[in-house]
């Protein structure tokens, strides 16, 4: 009879997540993910500042392309990327479950919400122009309309408690409006970040529109901070820390960046999101015709 052998499980490093490709961080470095015993789960990639500007760079050069999309068909491809998460339902309630200690049962819930969450936002992609934007009453004979447009390049930091209902929270009303996002995950828990940017790379999700970095804030968030070509700047993974927030936004100040706050406490994710996530990196542009002309 044949010995029993042990199988010993292949463990997982996971990458970067720029210009629609796996690389490996630039520093060469990895730190381990833990669950919430403590216990090893995986590596990830400890990404430097070079890979933050790297990220910036692929962002900016996917923003033409992206932003020259229809909204209707950015809204395609938001609902692409919720058939293929539904798809990796399990590997989602898996990471919530390592991660964040969830039970399966609300793991799945988290999941089937985040799920919804991209839903909710394709459904605004064609008609956010309709509702902020309008025809302005004005003397004279003119037709005097305000039409918004994306802002360009937007760095995220990612909540750090809801590694994945926050994290496609802060992504979705990003991408949907046209603009391109540089998001750094959730520091201890980056494993639901890492899976969605398995689910991009295979949806329909251009290279670049989407770029997802893995490691500790003080490699990243000053570079992401203080870089000209970040267009708007969101805090949100912030929440809670005054001090550091506040060094941020100084360093944003270099440049004429929107920049979203910090909030004193991570928000309720559960609840409706609002239009404010989306009109916050939108950019308005009035245009004044003749009529009759």
């Amino acid at each position: 009879m044949a010995r029993a052998e042990t199988r010993q499980s292949v463990r997982k490093t996971y990458k970067l997540f720029v210009g629609g490709e796996f690389p490996r961080s630039e520093s060469g470095h990895s730190y381990a993910v833990g669950d919430v015993r403590g216990r090893f789960v995986a590596n990830a990639a400890l990404a430097s500042r070079k890979d933050a500007r790297d990220a910036v760079g692929a962002a900016r050069k996917a923003f033409p392309g992206w932003s020259a999309r229809t909204a209707y068909n950015r809204g395609q491809v938001l609902y692409r990327v919720a058939e293929v998460m539904e798809d990796r339902r399990p590997q989602f309630v898996e990471a919530l479950r390592q991660g964040e200690g969830r039970t399966s049962a609300v793991a799945g819930r988290l999941v089937d919400d985040s799920i919804d969450r991209l839903v909710w936002y394709a459904g605004w992609a064609d008609k956010l122009a309709q509702v902020v934007g309008n025809a302005n009453p004005v003397a004279g004979p003119f037709f005097n309309l305000s039409t918004p447009e994306p802002t360009g390049v937007v760095a995220v930091l990612a909540p750090q408690g809801s590694s994945l209902l926050g994290l496609v929270s802060v992504i979705a009303p990003v991408v949907v409006s046209g603009n391109t996002a540089v998001v750094a995950a959730s520091v201890d828990r980056p494993l639901p970040a890492v899976t969605f940017a398995e689910v991009l790379a295979t949806s329909d999700v251009p290279g670049g529109v989407v770029n997802i970095l893995t490691g500790s804030l003080d490699r990243t968030a000053a570079t992401l901070a203080s870089h000209m070509d970040v267009n708007a700047l969101d805090l949100t993974g912030l929440a809670g820390d005054p001090e550091q927030a506040t060094a941020l936004e100084v360093e944003a100040s270099a440049n004429l960046k929107r920049v979203r706050r910090a909030p004193a406490v991570e928000p309720d994710w559960s609840l409706e999101p609002g239009l404010d996530r989306m009109t916050q990196v939108l950019e308005t542009k009035t245009v004044w015709h003749p009529i009759g002309v």
